[in-house]
């Protein structure tokens, strides 16, 4: 159980946990921010018909220079017109359905007209299908426009809507309980005493994890008392995930993995070679995902960047729930690692990237300033500047 555990089979581990959750079907703005269900559909093809990109004329190419008589006009939003006949042409404006029989747009800066009498005043048109967007150029009815685990953003909601859906298929949101654990934690705002410290780590955590994909409830901050610690924990039952912080460590106060275990969860891991990080514990009780991070304001922010978003992401259905690792040129040269994956805070210049001074675990300015993680494998040599590294960047 406490065998230090590589950062990518934890996180395996940890998702293979998580059954996804009940679907529901919502309007489209409420699925934003989520991952589809199911796949989406085309009910509908886009466009319907053959449609003008320019003011001008619908015409028929092989009839060029003209003269055409104008029989008609065909504006955005209205039913396909009437079929054209040789030496007709209609009145066309952007977005309008291109009337049977015509095959190109003569774009109005390049005709004359004089009463229904229409000639070429220009080049023209130099090919069939000129100025026209083609019936079933975006799709077509029956096409999959979304795909089942995709993630939902602004694009795809415009996508589905055109497409002629008004609801989407997602699964809803976890329910996540959070419990900060320590005799020192006050909370934010409190006034105290000069060695209490306010509890940054459940308001840090809950804008990090909650959102449209999740409901973060915070229960508050346990003392160090077994009993205490455990009937924060038997709140938290009908949760989907409980997340502690604090505690997770070896000391003589470090509750969580007992209180845990009093409330009947049980562990699959405990302790991660990473950095920082280390006393990460995750396991189950009754339907819930137990998730027990560091106490360290940094070593929670990057254990919940890791594992928490994308428990939350596996249980909404995300078939990519991972924040993708990316490849970045060092501007600084870096020295040898130790036994531990280190995810150093980062920041890009005009060269690359570059590691911030300052990587100590407590501290949250420097969190402030990152843009990235840099991921320093265990035992990798120093490098020198201008070699590639792999980052994630801080969402």
């Amino acid at each position: 159980m406490s065998t230090l555990l590589p950062v990518a089979e934890a996180q395996a581990r940890l998702l293979a946990l998580a059954v996804p959750l009940p679907v529901e079907h919502v309007p489209l703005i409420e699925a934003a921010g989520r991952w589809a269900a199911e796949p989406v559909i085309a009910r509908r093809t886009q466009p319907f018909a053959d449609l003008s990109a320019m003011d001008g004329y619908a015409i028929r190419f092989g009839e060029l220079p003209g003269p055409w008589t104008v029989v008609s006009e065909s504006k955005a939003g209205s039913p396909l017109p009437a079929p054209l006949e040789p030496g007709q042409a209609a009145r066309i404006f952007t977005g309008a359905p291109v009337p049977p029989g015509a095959d190109v747009i003569l774009v109005q800066e390049e005709a004359a007209r004089d009463g229904d009498r229409l000639m070429l005043a220009g080049e023209g048109p130099r090919r069939p299908g000129q100025n026209i967007r083609p019936a079933g150029m975006d799709f077509v009815e029956g096409d999959v426009l979304i795909e089942a685990g995709d993630a939902i953003t602004s694009a795809h909601i415009a996508l589905a809507a055109t497409g002629g859906h008004g609801t989407l298929g997602i699964r809803r949101p976890a329910r996540i309980a959070l419990i900060s654990t320590g005799d020192e934690l006050i909370p934010p705002g409190t006034a105290g005493e000069a060695h209490q410290l306010p509890s940054s780590n459940a308001p840090m955590l809950a804008t990090l994890l909650g959102g449209t994909s999740a409901i973060v409830e915070d229960l508050g901050i346990a003392p160090d008392r077994l009993d205490a610690t455990v009937a924060l924990i038997e709140r938290a039952r009908d949760a989907d995930i409980i997340i502690t912080s604090g505690g997770a460590s070896v000391g003589d106060h470090d509750l969580v993995k007992p209180a845990f275990e009093a409330a009947g969860a049980r562990l699959d891991f405990w302790k991660v070679a990473m950095r920082p990080g280390k006393p990460l514990m995750a396991g189950t009780m009754g339907g819930a995902i137990v998730l027990g991070l560091p106490g360290n304001p940094l070593s929670a922010f990057v254990t919940a960047s890791l594992f928490a978003r994308p428990l939350i992401a596996t249980l909404g259905g995300a078939a990519r729930p991972f924040m993708p690792v990316r490849r970045a040129r060092l501007a600084r040269a870096m020295t040898a690692n130790g036994e531990r994956d280190h995810y150093m805070r980062g920041t890009w210049t005009d060269d690359g990237v570059i590691a911030l001074e300052g990587q100590d675990s407590s501290a949250l300015t420097n969190l402030t300033r990152a843009d990235l993680f840099i991921i320093r494998p265990a035992h990798s040599p120093a490098i020198e500047a201008g070699e590639m590294v792999e980052i994630i960047e801080i969402a």
